[in-house]
């Protein structure tokens, strides 16, 4: 077992990993730069690094000096929690090298998923259902109008590099396809240095649903069920919950197998999620896959009573994984609270956070880095903390998760928390009636 395990990450992601290290008994390093000196994970850390200014690009994504810090501090393993070089197969190569342990995947796993047209080859290779659409990059706006024309409108155009909706565009008819080709290459080519497209028919009223697995060192693959990500703003998620009240238990045993053989066929190892779009036939449809841990893990942690960072960390050191399948025992709902103003366009709100009071009780779990005079800084992403609650049925949870948000009190700063007790209380949400667009719609009291 590992010693001493370097976070590479802030905020709440970085808190939650020093947790379960302690309760490994694992020694750990924090980094950090110097707007976060006063953030809770360089706080309960065994030791922290300093790595350099605000912007990510000089502290967080440098790996020069997340490398240098593990050396300097004698740290055997890195675990680079979610964003910033989680995904970066460069970062996991050069682990490698300087004889660190990279908890996540491989370079060559990395590489495999992370350009979302080779991706969508592997994916047809090992059997799982892919959307209709080109079979690779498109090389012109002719190549898209032959393609589109073959799979009917309306089309999606996407950034093989991309997330978060960057260089992504929907498109109802051809007339559409070259002014949207072009915004979005040269979206893509400013977001992530690369300005591949490829087209996929655009599915209507889809649900976005993802199957949580684990695969370890030796070829044994698991799946941990399914999250519901519908609810979305900008391609960006809002809340999830598990099990999703759209799905079936066959379509989860389908699903779930799908998952399992996009792990098996890159060898995975690690802690991963394999994202569908499900239509309202409950055809579903391999959208991506992440190796990584995911923001919202903790609501699969709940229905299962499993800690997946610890998984993580146990895979890295070669211990293997059972491989049984887990399906929930509950219903388990996470909010995503950010720190925007959402009568303002969800404009980012930093500042001091002069007062808070975080809810408790039965089921209830609060993952943060924040407290009371704690300034948050504005260089990095609006989201603050997450709010986890489970309870034995889907009511039980919504009514939990709506006392839950009553108590939560963040003063100082706007923040997401009215958003989400208006979803609470939205009967369309109540009643599991939703698919990704269903923030398109959502009026804001």
């Amino acid at each position: 077992m590992f010693k001493k395990i370097l976070i590479a990450n802030r905020g709440e992601i970085a808190l939650r990993i020093i947790r379960t290290c302690k309760e490994m008994c694992i020694k750990t390093v924090a980094v950090y730069s110097t707007a976060d000196e006063s953030s809770l994970h360089v706080r309960f850390a065994d030791e922290a690094v300093c790595i350099g200014p605000p912007p990510s690009k000089d502290s967080y994504l440098s790996m020069s000096r997340i490398i240098a810090a593990a050396e300097v501090t004698n740290a055997d393993a890195i675990h680079p929690g979610y964003g910033f070089l989680s995904e970066n197969s460069k970062f996991s190569a050069l682990c490698r090298d300087h004889g660190i342990k990279f908890i996540g995947a491989t370079p060559e796993q990395i590489d495999s998923m992370g350009d979302k047209s080779n991706a969508k080859d592997t994916m047809k290779k090992a059997g799982v259902p892919c959307i209709p659409g080109s079979d690779g990059l498109l090389e012109s706006i002719e190549e898209g109008k032959k393609i589109g024309k073959e799979i009917g409108y309306p089309v999606i155009i996407k950034a093989t590099a991309g997330g978060g909706g960057r260089g992504m565009r929907i498109i109802w008819e051809e007339s559409e396809l070259e002014g949207a080709w072009h915004s979005a290459k040269q979206e893509a080519g400013a977001a992530f240095g690369n300005d591949g497209l490829y087209m996929e028919k655009y599915i209507e009223e889809p649900r976005h649903i993802e199957i949580q697995i684990a695969g370890d060192q030796y070829g044994k693959v698991c799946h941990l069920s399914e999250r519901d990500c519908s609810i979305q703003r900008r391609h960006q998620k809002l809340l999830e919950e598990t099990p999703s009240p759209f799905m079936t238990p066959e379509l989860r045993e389908k699903m779930g197998t799908a998952a399992k053989a996009a792990a098996e066929i890159i060898k995975y190892e690690g802690v991963g999620t394999v994202e569908f779009l499900v239509d309202k036939h409950r055809n579903f449809y391999f959208m991506e896959m992440n190796t990584r841990i995911q923001v919202e893990h903790p609501v699969t942690e709940e229905v299962i009573n499993f800690d997946l960072v610890k998984e993580q960390i146990l895979i890295a050191a070669g211990v293997p994984i059972s491989g049984k399948d887990y399906y929930p025992m509950k219903h388990a709902i996470e909010c995503r609270v950010n720190a925007e103003d959402i009568y303002n366009n969800f404009r980012p709100c930093p500042g001091k956070i002069t007062n808070m009071h975080k809810p408790g009780g039965h089921g209830t779990r609060v993952d943060s880095h924040i407290y009371a005079g704690y300034t948050i800084p504005p260089y990095y992403d609006s989201m603050i903390a997450k709010l986890i609650v489970s309870a034995q049925t889907r009511e039980e949870a919504i009514v939990k998760m709506e006392r839950a948000l009553s108590e939560f009190i963040i003063e100082g700063v706007k923040t997401t928390i009215p958003l989400h007790q208006q979803l609470m209380k939205n009967e369309d949400f109540r009643n599991g009636n939703f698919t990704t667009a269903f923030m398109n719609d959502f009026e804001i009291q």
